[in-house]
Parts: structure tokens; sequence; C-alpha cells
């Protein structure tokens, strides 16, 4: 049994996703769940406990006992989880410089039952609280705010482009991805029928493409070493897409699935069906996911 923290907002997507959930607390689930990663789950809570309490001081000594760092996600009763918050040794929640080492310090994350109960997991999915992930942001490189997703992705995973490999980003309008691969050093081919920024259309490491990224042909491109999409579309287009260039050669893709009204789960299923594909909710996504292959 594992505890699975829903983005704030997509609880429903969440529930569907476990399939049974024998618990909830607002936000969190407790349930069995699939083998795997979860994809819309923030974070989860792998060794999730009930402890008994006696008192605020109690609550805070039992939770130390076990190990330092904790964070409390308040549901209920929510004076009293933060006079027992108080009690624990602060827990930083700085913002991060982008593709930073990851804390290594064991994170648990907690929360009240009832007056009496807590749950509490002294291992979680995110070094970070809550799974969420903040940034020192650059308010004057990046054209737009979509920057963030990828620069969440990259420090997660600990892989990125490398300086002078040939990048594909479509639906790349203003810029925000555009940006952060040419400051890797790749070589971006930048596609959208919009205008890019004119600074980014200007940069040495950035080759402008004005038409469609559906019309585009992978034989007037070339091999590429990386596919990026953060194109508007629905999820069933984009696999369309992703399908074409994978067929092209391509192995490595990152693409945001983004969803229009309700959400496409059985797209989503035909994604994660990919090999070497794999499914987040960054904490930078809205009402969309993002896709991964063999990153």
């Amino acid at each position: 049994m594992k505890a699975y923290l829903a983005p704030e907002g997509f609880e429903a997507e969440l529930a569907h996703e476990l399939g049974e959930v024998s618990e909830r607390f607002g936000r969190l689930m407790l349930a069995a769940g699939p083998p795997g990663d979860v994809a819309w789950a923030q974070n989860t809570w792998l060794d999730p406990r009930r402890i008994e309490i006696a008192s605020i001081a109690d609550a805070a000594r039992q939770l130390r006992d076990i190990q330092r760092n904790w964070v409390c996600h308040s549901w209920t009763e929510h004076r009293r989880a933060a006079l027992i918050q108080e009690r624990l040794p602060h827990v930083s929640a700085k913002a991060i410089e982008p593709y930073a080492e990851l804390p290594r310090a064991p994170l648990g994350s907690w929360t009240l039952l009832d007056r009496d109960t807590l749950l509490a997991s002294p291992s979680c999915s995110s070094p970070f609280p809550h799974g969420d992930v903040r940034f020192v942001e650059d308010r004057e490189g990046p054209p737009s705010r979509a920057y963030r997703k990828l620069w969440e992705l990259f420090t997660l995973a600990g892989v990125r482009p490398a300086a002078g490999e040939r990048v594909l980003d479509l639906g790349s309008a203003p810029g925000g991805w555009t940006w952060v691969l040419a400051q890797l050093g790749a070589r971006v081919i930048s596609v959208d029928k919009t205008d890019l920024d004119p600074k980014l259309a200007a940069h040495p490491n950035v080759e402008v493409r004005q038409e469609s990224a559906f019309g585009l042909d992978p034989s007037d491109v070339g091999p590429v070493d990386w596919l990026f999409s953060d194109v508007i579309c629905y999820p069933s287009r984009l696999l369309a897409l992703v399908t074409k260039w994978r067929a092209a050669g391509v192995k490595r893709c990152v693409c945001t699935i983004k969803f229009q009204g309700e959400t496409d789960h059985e797209a989503t299923a035909a994604f994660a069906a990919i090999e070497g594909s794999r499914l987040r909710h960054l904490s930078h996504n809205r009402h969309e996911l993002t896709w991964t292959c063999d990153v």
C-alpha cells in the first residue's frame, strides 16, 4: 500500500489511474496502485504508516525518532498540524538553479487523519516538498514561461541534450523551449507557423522553419537526436505525429500531451504503451502530462 498525492485540481485523474482507492484524504489517496510510476501523482509516499499520538509534543517526538526531515500535507485539523510542524526541524524549500543536484537527505511527508492519528511516510518519490520543484526564474531571457517545464524535466531526469546535438522543437513559438535548448548548446530546428521571438531567431544555434509542425516531412529535415513538442493539439493527433518521427529514426522524445476538455485516458494509455516511455505530471504542468521516450 502506498499513498499518492494528486496535483491540485487533478484528483479525478489520479483516482482513475489508480483504479481502486482504499482511502482518500483530500488530494492524498491510499491504494495498492499499478506497478511502476503513477503519472498523475505529484508525490508518492512509499512507506505510509499510521501513528497514534497523545499530544502535539508526542507527535513531533515520534516523527523525530523516525528521521529528521518532514513536511506536512495539511488537510484537516490545520492548526494542530501547524503546531506539530513547528516543533520539527525547518525544511528549506528555497528555489534552486536549473540542473542542480537533487537533494539527498531523506524527506518524509505526514498528515493528520484526525486529532490523535498521523499518517506518515519517511520515504517519498520526490526529494522536494510535495513534489513541487521551484526554480530561480529567469525573467529576462526566455520569451515565455514554458521553459520551466524543460528545466524541471531535465533536473529530475538528469539527462538533457548535449552541446552539438541536433534537436527538433515542434510548435516552438514564441520560443520558451527553443531558448532552453539553445542555451544548452544544441543545434535547434525551431518549427512553427507563428513568429519566433526575434532574439531567438537570430541565435547562431537556431534554425527557423516557419511552417506547420504537422506538415513537416522527416526526409526534408534529416537525422535528429531529439524530438521536442509543446504544440497545442489533441492527444490523438500528437500520437500520430510522434509515430511518424519515431518511424523516421528519432529515439529520444519529449512531448507535452495537452488535454482539451475531458482527460483522454485512452490516448494516455497509447503513449504509455510505447517502449521506453514515461508519463509525468510535472509541477509546472497544467491539464497536461509530459511524455518522454528513452529519457
